[in-house]
């Protein structure tokens, strides 16, 4: 039996329960893959329709653009079932064969990790297709040489941070837990 006051344990209860108040945040993902996904199918189709016209730099944007939207798609899946297991509930499905062998594995540390990888990825996806626009003539954003070093220094904060969080992940498996 436990030595605590009633109040306390019905708090403790009460600030348990409230992990559920993340669940709709979590929906909320689900409709922002849902819109991701519509933009991605727009853009294949829109692009498709062109593929006899487009240039070989063009498609390669093209792609880049369909990678970017896909990248940002599976760090949203990351963040959506990482985040409900770790911080609400566990996910109870079966077993199947295409469950991703990382469900029920990724705790805290290991989601910064994926998600800052996620970041940089798509930053220098990002970066690398400004880099492509350069001398494009037609390019819907003419080319901004302030703007690009502003790219880069930001794709460098985030690669940065990424060797740090990792640093600092090591540091801590290295220490014990706290």
């Amino acid at each position: 039996m436990s030595s605590k006051p009633a109040i306390e344990t019905r708090f403790e209860r009460g600030l348990f329960a409230a992990r559920w108040l993340m669940a709709p945040m979590y929906l909320g993902l689900v409709v922002s893959l849902g819109m991701l996904a519509v933009v991605f199918v727009r853009e294949l189709a829109y692009y498709a329709s062109q593929i006899m016209t487009l240039t070989s730099e063009d498609t390669i944007l093209v792609v880049l653009t369909l990678i970017d939207l896909t990248l940002a798609g599976n760090l949203l899946l990351i963040v959506l079932f990482s985040g409900y297991e770790n911080f609400v509930s566990k996910l109870d499905i079966d077993d199947t064969a295409d469950r991703p062998s990382w469900m029920g594995t990724v705790d805290f540390s290991g989601l910064k990790m994926k998600l800052i990888a996620s970041i940089v990825a798509i930053s220098g996806i990002h970066l690398l297709k400004r880099f492509m626009e350069i001398g494009e003539i037609h390019s819907e954003t003419p080319f901004d040489p302030n703007q690009l070093f502003w790219l880069v220094v930001i794709h460098l904060t985030f690669v940065i941070s990424g060797v740090l969080l990792a640093v600092m992940d090591w540091v801590t498996s290295r220490t014990g837990k706290h």
